[in-house]
């Protein structure tokens, strides 16, 4: 099952309000591309599609379509804000490997 954290709602969140996407929810999709086959897609979305999977996290709805389901079933979402880096971090149990920069992997 998708996974978000707390900290990555409130961050979602906050986009929202500062980009007037109150109401919006967040579709989470899988896309082929990437040096390693599949790459993660992120975007605002005003209401779910026909077929999608729904998912609530703080009151955030999260749109996932059929053909993107099988492939977030382990996948946890979070956000990070450190030294180095700030930015959404994405773990798939399921991944068998990456590219070096974490922007694709494979299954």
């Amino acid at each position: 099952m998708l996974k978000l954290t707390d900290r990555a709602v409130e961050k979602i969140k906050q986009l929202m309000a500062k980009e007037n996407k109150q109401g919006h929810g967040l579709r989470v999709a899988v896309q082929g591309g990437g040096c390693s086959g599949f790459q993660y897609g992120l975007s605002y979305e005003k209401s779910r599609a026909e077929g999608d999977q729904v998912y609530e996290f703080g009151g955030l709805s999260v749109f996932v379509d059929p053909r993107s389901h099988p492939l977030l079933d382990a996948v946890t979402i979070d956000y990070v804000d450190g030294l180095t880096s700030a930015g959404f971090k994405i773990e798939n149990a399921r991944a068998t490997g990456g590219c070096g920069c974490g922007a694709s992997f494979s299954m």
